[in-house]
């Protein structure tokens, strides 16, 4: 399945006098899955929010530069409903629907026109395998999806975005309410999406970026220090401060 790619260009972005990133410049080929790693409030999520345009929300925000789908300008395109549709986001903390487990995954297809039930409930398994949480769930599919656990309601979080088969899926800290077997299986999932979508993953695991990634970028203080083949950031960065962050010298 054919992909899209992201190419950001000179973006900056501030919330009123705080700069939140700085002429950040980067591409993101398709079919990849993109490791976005740096301490924490350094931009990661900021850029994430522009890729997908959340950043709209922010009435603060300032932005300037470009972020280009497929050559296209999201802040140009005719329908921003029809962007965020393409564009799959997990957050660090579940936000689930006060609806089923099985509503929660399906309202996003019904939304799009999807009617047909034998073709949901297809769909609705397929994601919650997807998300490893159907054979937790597949008996209380009429659970209300609120009523699970943190680390399940995550899940269910993950298996809503890729109800809509997205062209990108970005994940910004996906585990972080997630214990390490159900990360690892999740992971797993995640390398094989790669072959139908662009993955934007943004992790302060920098051991979780090492095994999934292809490409890293490290950011700090709104600026991008570095971006490389993943092993190259890992092992030989052109920049000292990527070698200490990695080897866990600053944090």
């Amino acid at each position: 399945m054919a992909s899209i790619g992201i190419d950001v260009r000179n973006l900056s972005v501030a919330y009123g006098t705080k700069i939140a990133l700085h002429n950040i410049s980067l591409e993101i080929p398709p079919n990849e899955i993109f490791g976005i790693i740096g301490p924490a409030n350094s931009g990661k999520t900021t850029l994430l929010k522009c890729i997908n345009r959340t950043i709209d929300f922010v009435t603060a925000a300032k932005v300037e530069g470009h972020v280009l789908l497929d050559g296209q300008d999201v802040r140009e395109v005719a329908s921003v409903f029809q962007l965020r549709r393409r564009i799959g986001m997990v957050f660090p903390l579940p936000v689930g629907l006060p609806l089923s487990v099985y509503d929660n995954v399906a309202y996003g297809p019904r939304m799009a026109g999807m009617r047909h039930r034998g073709e949901l409930d297809l769909l609705v398994e397929k994601c919650l395998r997807q998300a490893a949480l159907w054979d937790e769930v597949k008996d209380r599919l009429d659970l209300l999806g609120t009523r699970l656990s943190g680390g399940q309601q995550q899940r269910l979080t993950l298996a809503r975005a890729l109800s809509l088969r997205p062209d990108i899926l970005c994940l910004d800290e996906f585990s972080i309410a997630i214990d390490p077997v159900t990360t690892m299986k999740i992971e797993e999932v995640l390398l094989e999406l790669r072959s139908q979508m662009t993955i934007v993953l943004v992790t302060n695991l920098v051991q979780q970026a090492r095994r999934l990634a292809q490409r890293t970028a490290f950011i700090n203080d709104s600026r991008l220090v570095e971006v490389a083949e993943t092993k190259q950031i890992f092992t030989k960065p052109a920049q000292q401060m990527t070698y200490d962050y990695v080897t866990g010298n600053i944090g």
